[in-house]
């Protein structure tokens, strides 16, 4: 496919795709008239990728575990330095902490929600 459809079915903008190219996150190949085509498998590629980012990791994580997330799921990081496991688990410490945060907002929201429907007062027909 190429980069507008990529775009279209995931969301994110052209030049947004094309930092992820230059980053190494995702490949494309060129046709005959520089045209980008990309595989399918990039719309979930780029889904995870954008789902990472908003986590807080930065590109150069995202790059080292991207391997990792592919199916079928065959983990091989040879290069895997203490420092690099210990920044993992630090990020995936502060991911944690993000989504009991994200749950603690959805439930105060619920409870709002809740709230505020049973306390409605009835609407007046005209």
């Amino acid at each position: 496919m190429r980069i507008g459809e990529l775009s279209e079915r995931t969301g994110t903008s052209r030049r947004l795709l094309r930092y992820y190219e230059e980053q190494g996150l995702i490949v494309s190949q060129r046709s005959p008239n520089g045209y980008r085509h990309y595989d399918e498998r990039f719309v979930d590629r780029i889904l995870q990728i954008r789902g990472l980012l908003d986590a807080g990791l930065p590109t150069r994580i995202i790059k080292q575990i991207l391997p990792c997330l592919d199916k079928p799921r065959v983990i091989h990081f040879p290069d895997a330095t203490p420092e690099m496991l210990s920044t993992l688990e630090l990020e995936r410490d502060r991911m944690t902490e993000r989504i009991e945060c994200l749950i603690r907002n959805r439930d105060a929201v619920s409870e709002y929600l809740d709230t505020v429907r049973t306390n409605r007062r009835p609407e007046v027909a005209a």
